[in-house]
């Protein structure tokens, strides 16, 4: 007996490969559509309405997965964001490798926040979200360990809001992680199970 049901086909709105390999490892069938939104256009206005970066990154998330749901109405579709939040700071995906040192030299002996969405969206509405936000504390690393650790991972940083990929040697930056990491990966992965056990797509 398979675990999951053929019926609602399910879709992750995400262009991530971390996201993916959330998925696969936890053994659902999906497809992944990338969704094309302004996403600066829309934190900039979440933060002149005062939202939390948990409401931004939900909004975000919708944002994602009414795109894709307008091409596939039948399906359950999964919109997912995170915002890095350091302080007051609210951090985007690093431009080039110099950005990448400039991210990883701000987060160096501190600690941030990974705020995390992820909603699901049948039928022309939102039917469930959740938000989880991981604190991670990074070393005060050398100058010397950023330079040998931006020359082992290259480019494949630029893909990451913090810069780092704690599912490779970015684990190496840090002293203490709390949260799920699936969560800390871009997917908060236990309760998405649990609302699709509920919704009947899993098997309970």
């Amino acid at each position: 007996m398979p675990l999951q049901s053929d019926v609602p086909t399910l879709i992750l709105a995400s262009a991530s490969a971390a996201r993916r390999a959330v998925l696969d490892g936890a053994g659902l069938r999906f497809e992944a559509l990338s969704a094309a939104v302004d996403e600066a256009a829309l934190k900039e206005s979440a933060r002149a309405e005062g939202l939390t970066a948990g409401e931004a990154a939900t909004l975000l998330a919708e944002a994602k997965a009414r795109r894709i749901a307008s091409r596939r109405p039948e399906a359950l579709i999964l919109g997912c964001d995170q915002i890095l939040v350091l302080g007051e700071t609210w951090f985007d995906k690093p431009v080039g490798m110099e950005g990448a040192r400039a991210h990883l030299t701000a987060l160096r002996g501190r600690t941030h926040t990974l705020a995390t969405a992820v909603v699901a969206w049948r039928g022309g509405q939102r039917i469930w979200g959740h938000v989880a936000e991981p604190r991670l504390t990074m070393r005060d690393v050398t100058d010397a360990f950023l330079d040998a650790y931006l020359a082992v991972e290259g480019e494949a940083v630029l893909s990451s809001v913090g810069a780092y990929r704690l599912e490779g040697p970015g684990v190496q930056l840090f002293s203490r992680v709390e949260g799920e990491h699936a969560a800390i990966l871009g997917l908060p992965l236990l309760p998405l199970l649990e609302f699709l056990r509920g919704h009947g797509v899993l098997l309970r």
